[in-house]
């Protein structure tokens, strides 16, 4: 087992990461920006090393300072936490070289799934069912024209190394396909630095449901059941829950058998994510993200696992502590992203906060690094904490969340606690009937 851990990230999830060193035993280094000095993350770990100014690309995203402070402190291993270097295969790559142990899965998973086209080829030759689309990137307008004439009309067009929703575009009939497919392009590249895009069938109600899997490298993997994610804005998820309100435990057998017999195949080591659209009953892949999520709580909580320990355990060459047989759901989970944002319009609101109170009692956990006279520094993603609740089925957990909603109190700031307590009210979503669009049309007519 590591001695010391250095965590590459910052905020509640490198609290997080914190936290499960310190049962385990292990001594946790922080990394942080001169802005983030006096940040939860580096207060609790046992040693800080500050790697740059406030900027992400200056510290954050600066490998050669990371691996320094590795080098400097000692540390044998690095757990990248989620966003910033936690997909990054060269980084993962220099790790390597440099004997560093990188808490995640290999450098050559990350590059397979992090380009979409190879991500859908990949699991399709693994039987996984993928969206109707084409095959591999789409070069120019008239074999875009050809494809969508094919798998029918809408269709969607993606940016190849696209993500949060960037470098994606409706088109519903052939004549908006042409502009939709320059913008597709123009956004990718300036973005992601790639102008190459590909075609979707695109679905018109489906929910969001993803599978979390587990590896252990070695040819044995499991699945931790799914997660329902359709709660959206502009592809940003807002609220998640375990298990999926729509699927039974026959369906989530069968798919969760799916992709972990996929993960098997191919070695795949660490926590990871299948993320599917699903609709009248049939899953399509459309991505995975190789790391830990942001709402892997609602998972931890209704299945009783530590997913970072676990993270860690088999980066340090350990087998995993659980089998399939022994994974059953139990109960139900949910959590609201809290952002330090204005409504109506999400504008991003940092600042000191004056007074902050967590919301505590039975089958509650919130995760975040604020603390009474913390200043919420402008440089980062707004999230400044995840509120999640257990229950013993759905509505006592929707009752839970209403419950510590409540009791939650962040003065010196505006954030999204009001959305929630709007949503909770609405029989769509205590009835659990919503798709990925469901949120968008009802924030045009419900918040001014």
């Amino acid at each position: 087992m590591f001695d010391k851990i250095l965590i590459a990230n910052r905020g509640e999830i490198a609290l997080r990461v914190i936290r499960a060193c310190r049962e385990m035993g292990i001594r946790s280094v922080a990394v942080h920006s001169t802005a983030d000095a006096d940040a939860m993350h580096v207060r609790m770990a046992d040693e800080a090393v500050c790697i740059g100014p406030p900027a992400g690309t200056e510290s954050y995203l600066r490998v050669s300072a990371i691996v320094s402070a590795c080098e400097i402190t000692g540390a044998q291993a690095i757990h990248p936490g989620y966003g910033f270097l936690s997909e990054n295969q060269n980084f993962v790559q220099i790790l390597e070289d440099h004997g560093i142990t990188f808490i995640g899965p290999s450098s050559e998973h990350i590059r397979i799934m992090g380009d979409k086209i190879t991500a859908k080829d990949t699991m399709k030759a693994l039987g996984v069912p993928c969206v109707p689309g084409s095959d591999g990137g789409v070069p120019d307008l008239e074999t875009a024209r050809s494809v969508a004439e094919e798998i029918g009309y809408p269709v969607i067009i993606k940016a190849t190394a696209g993500g949060g929703g960037r470098g994606m575009k409706l088109a519903r009939s052939a004549a908006e396909l042409d502009e939709a497919f320059r913008t597709a392009r123009s956004e990718g590249k300036a973005a992601f630095g790639n102008a190459e895009v590909y075609l979707e069938k695109y679905l018109g109600k489906p929910r969001h449901i993803e599978i979390q899997v587990f590896g252990d490298g070695k040819g044995r993997a499991v699945h931790l059941g799914e997660r329902d994610c359709s709660l959206q804005r502009r592809h940003q998820k807002v609220l998640e829950e375990a298990p999926g309100p729509v699927i039974d435990a026959e369906t989530r057998a069968r798919i969760g058998e799916t992709c972990a017999k996929a993960m098997a195949d191919i070695n795949y080591a660490g926590a990871g994510t299948v993320e599917f659209l699903y609709e009248n009953g049939e899953f399509f892949f459309i991505e995975m993200n190789t790391r830990l999520q942001v709402e892997h709580p609602v998972t931890e909580a209704v299945f009783g696992v530590d997913l970072v320990r676990e993270q860690i355990r088999v980066a340090a060459g350990l087998p995993m502590s659980f089998v399939q047989e022994e994974l059953t759901p139990r109960g139900h989970a949910l959590e609201v992203r809290i952002n330090a944002e204005k409504l109506p319009n999400f504008a991003p609101c940092p600042g000191r906060i004056t007074q902050y109170h967590a919301p505590g009692g039975l089958g509650v956990r919130i995760d975040s690094a604020l603390y009474d006279g913390y200043s919420i520094p402008p440089y980062y993603d707004s999230l400044i904490g995840k509120l999640i609740v257990h229950g013993r089925d759905r509505p006592e957990a929707l009752a839970r969340l209403h419950r510590a909603l409540g009791e939650l109190i962040v003065d010196g700031v505006h954030t999204t606690v009001p959305l929630f307590e709007a949503l909770l009210k609405e029989p769509d979503i205590q009835q659990g009937d919503y798709d990925i669009h469901w949120l968008e049309h009802w924030l045009e007519t419900h918040l001014e």
